[in-house]
């Protein structure tokens, strides 16, 4: 039976347990380091024989890097640029795993729920860990939106805290739910058609162009993930 799904399971390729956790290589994991060693190469591969006037791909990565740069400044100021490896990182490794599902029979693994969280987590770690490294404890004052009443406090405190707790949540959610409601989109058309043969012209016209929406939604997915991690670091460098 036809199952749109199947594509997202994940299944063990090295089998290893260390006392009762189990830490198999999956095709998860495969796909990881597949993501890891194809950003080193598009990164390496494009300034190796760097020249003045730079070819194709040399243009690509330096248009990669400065977008990621101008976000940067659009965004945190001058002072984010010391946490430049950290989100460039971010965002190559992200846009790299959801390229790379793209192609077919891959896997995508920022179509797990737990793969995007633990993202989600670790950008929300290093922006609170900022904000604490240059605040010290001031740092509780971003809970406290400056002008409000002090009688609305009791309220208002609660509501922050709850949000600001629950950013890696929605920033985990939005990637995950995008990329996998994607993909089983154009799984169920593709199997529309295989199904009807000579009439699949149609569902096959629909396939391709969800398959271009698809990569621009890829692409999308990174940069909106990248945007909102700058914005996080933002506060925690400004504070309000």
């Amino acid at each position: 039976m036809f199952d749109p799904l199947h594509q997202f399971e994940i299944h063990p390729l090295i089998p290893l347990r260390i006392m009762d956790i189990d830490v198999s290589f999956t095709n998860s994991s495969l796909f990881m380091v597949l993501a890891v060693l194809s950003t080193i190469l598009f990164l390496v591969g494009g300034i190796y024989h760097s020249k003045p006037i730079p070819g194709r791909w040399q243009s690509l990565v330096e248009m990669t890097h400065g977008f990621i740069m101008n976000l940067i400044d659009e965004t945190v100021g001058v002072k984010g640029r010391h946490y430049f490896p950290f989100i460039f990182t971010l965002f190559m490794f992200i846009l790299m795993g959801n390229l790379i599902g793209m192609i077919p029979y891959n896997f995508t693994f920022t179509s797990h729920i737990i793969v995007t969280f633990g993202l989600a987590t670790i950008a929300f770690t290093f922006a609170t860990l900022i904000g604490f490294t240059r605040h010290g404890f001031q740092y509780f004052k971003l809970f406290v939106p400056q002008g409000a009443p002090i009688y609305m406090l009791p309220i208002i405190i609660p509501i922050e805290i709850l949000s600001y707790f629950s950013r890696p949540v929605s920033l985990s959610i939005r990637l995950f739910a995008n990329m996998m409601a994607g993909h089983t989109m154009l799984k169920v058309f593709a199997s529309f058609t295989i199904l009807l043969g000579l009439f699949g012209i149609a569902p096959l016209a629909v396939n391709t162009l969800l398959t271009a929406f698809e990569i621009l939604v890829a692409i999308l997915q990174a940069y909106v993930f990248t945007i909102l991690t700058c914005i996080y670091i933002h506060d925690a460098v400004h504070l309000h």
